[in-house]
């Protein structure tokens, strides 16, 4: 037992490098809502179902994050800082890490059966803050959601999901290997030289504002056209009176 919790407490600090020490790690949230969790998911499965809300509940008010009794979690799940929903039929496999303000939501069944209705994670995810997952899609092995993302469809294993809706980014082999991504977002090239995400979007911002005054420079040149024109008329009829 001890062994199991040491293992999981290192697969954390693996990949947050705030904590000082396993002791320190004990304090998460998190880690309290997941360990709530198995005791709820085992009343779950034993059909005691108010014992395991109560539970819920209790975890919930303390930690913020809401996992449903129902849902499967497997090895090494880390939630970062917290305020996430997770609902009766998710499953989330080994490894996986999820950061504040994500859900991993469901969809309204149309044949009024509860059935599958949210997503399944696999193993090495990586969810940024404030990603919305929905439905009883499937983000494969090593799948990335960034920051803020809204997922609706399957996600490919290896691939990041970026943007609202969320579209896919496939990302080199090299970075698809790597162990752990934080944020679920990489930013390197493919012949891995770092790029900075902000460069990136201020280089595409500076290509937006120079296209837009060459615009406005072909706008007021069309604007200038017929005034000189008037002004050419005018001369030729002052010439004439003379």
């Amino acid at each position: 037992m001890f062994d199991t919790l040491k293992s999981y407490l290192d697969s954390i600090q693996a990949r947050d490098p705030a904590p000082r020490s396993r002791a320190e790690i004990l304090l998460y949230p998190g880690v309290w809502a997941v360990f709530f969790h198995r005791i709820a998911h085992w009343l779950f499965d034993a059909k005691l179902y108010f014992l395991a809300r109560l539970v819920n509940h209790f975890s919930r008010a303390v930690t913020a994050i809401d996992i449903h009794p129902g849902a499967t979690i497997g090895k090494n799940f880390f939630i970062d800082h917290g305020f996430t929903v997770i609902g009766e039929t998710a499953e989330i496999g080994n490894n996986v890490t999820i950061y504040q303000c994500v859900t991993l939501g469901g969809t309204n069944p149309t044949n009024g059966k509860g059935g599958k209705r949210h997503p399944t994670i696999e193993d090495n995810v990586i969810i940024g803050s404030g990603a919305q997952i929905i439905g009883p899609i499937t983000v494969g092995e090593r799948g990335r959601v960034g920051a803020n993302a809204v997922v609706m469809e399957d996600v490919p294993a290896g691939a990041t999901m970026v943007g609202f809706k969320a579209r896919s980014t496939l990302v080199p082999a090299e970075q698809w290997m790597r162990e752990f991504i934080p944020y679920g977002t990489p930013c390197e090239d493919a012949e891995g030289n770092r790029i900075d995400c902000i460069e990136k979007l201020e280089t595409e911002l500076n290509a937006m504002k120079a296209e837009i005054a060459a615009l406005r420079d072909q706008a007021g040149q069309g604007a200038k056209a017929p005034e000189q024109a008037s002004f050419d008329l005018d001369a030729k009829k002052s010439g004439t009176d003379d």
